[in-house]
């Protein structure tokens, strides 16, 4: 019978700090891989907050005359004269936050509407293909939509859809004011109603996408507990989903507050304010548009600040959704 092979101590030994040395080797390692793709991230997030710091103070310097030379009154004032030199942002704010309004109260129950179908009563042969077009929808060109606007929408809106509108909405006590006027087609009304158009897909995808992340227990028990399909949604999906339907309406507010090509095409370009929204008017993206190209001095430095204001509306409504979203949720902290 052959004797087993002996194995001495040091061999044990040498074999053991060879392990710890790999294992310190590599635990080296793992920690030069972290503080890399420490620093490296904090490097990219330091990038953006750089990108906006920068486009918020060149903003401020190139509208720094303006602002210096009118003061606080450019913000409320509606006198727009380059020849004169006197210059104010009221209408411009006006147009912008006036068409973004229309826009968003006519796309936000049909883009919910456009969801719902899809994640709840749509056949699923038809789901993926209009899934498919509504994304489609958000990738077309908004200058697509402006031509399409001006020389397609806006004849047709003009024989058919204002007359309309004057008839019966224009009869209407308190109201009616916003419905007279001449009826050419273009104006608030005409530029709020193709940014609706556009904003559309972009709130109708969100929406889609946070409705179906919904556990499918909740609608199964739900269902089973006899509730209707709005019921289901109003009492188990909205509550659910909420911070995304609220990230998806300010995706599209942000939009349709900063369009250029589409607005410019069908709101009119008049830098007046009048009562009836078929009136054309103008916005804050449309008049740089059409003056950036030839202006100096002191008008160059009025575009400047129709920016910052822009920036600056932005801005107010993230925050202010930013706010509603924590109400919410402290709210809905306090019901549980």
């Amino acid at each position: 019978m052959s004797a087993l092979p002996e194995f001495s101590t040091p061999s044990f030994a040498a074999s053991a700090q060879l392990a710890d040395a790999g294992r310190l080797r590599k635990a080296r390692i793992q920690n030069v891989q972290d503080f890399l793709f420490h620093k490296i991230t904090l490097l990219f997030a330091l990038s953006v907050l750089l990108t906006l710091i920068g486009i918020l103070a060149s903003l401020v310097i190139n509208a720094w005359p303006t602002l210096h030379r009118f003061g606080p009154a450019f913000f409320y004032t509606v006198e727009w004269d380059i020849i004169r030199g006197e210059f104010g942002a009221a209408i411009a704010i006006f147009g912008t936050l006036a068409s973004a309004s229309i826009a968003l109260a006519i796309a936000v129950p049909l883009s919910f509407g456009v969801a719902l179908f899809l994640t709840e009563t749509c056949p699923v042969w038809l789901r993926r293909p209009l899934g498919t077009a509504v994304e489609l929808l958000a990738a077309v060109p908004s200058i697509i939509y402006g031509m399409f606007g001006l020389f397609i929408f806006a004849p047709l809106f003009a024989e058919y859809g204002q007359p309309a509108l004057q008839s019966t909405l224009g009869q209407m006590p308190l109201i009616a004011p916003f419905f007279g006027g001449a009826m050419n087609g273009i104006g608030i009304l005409a530029a709020g109603l193709i940014l609706s158009i556009m904003i559309l897909p972009f709130i109708a995808s969100v929406m889609r996408d946070v409705f179906e992340i919904v556990p499918p227990i909740l609608r199964e028990s739900a269902y089973g507990l006899g509730c209707t399909t709005w019921e289901v949604m109003h009492n188990i999906v909205l509550p659910f989903t909420k911070t995304g339907v609220i990230g998806g309406i300010m995706l599209g507010l942000g939009r349709a507050l900063g369009e250029t090509m589409a607005v410019t095409f069908v709101i009119g370009n008049s830098q007046r304010i009048g009562m009836s929204l078929f009136s054309p008017g103008s916005s804050i993206a449309s008049t740089l548009a059409n003056e950036f190209g030839e202006a100096d001095g002191l008008h160059l430095s009025s575009l400047f600040a129709l920016g910052l204001m822009l920036f600056f509306i932005t801005f107010v409504v993230l925050a202010a959704a930013k706010l509603l979203l924590a109400r919410m949720e402290r709210s809905q902290g306090s019901k549980t």
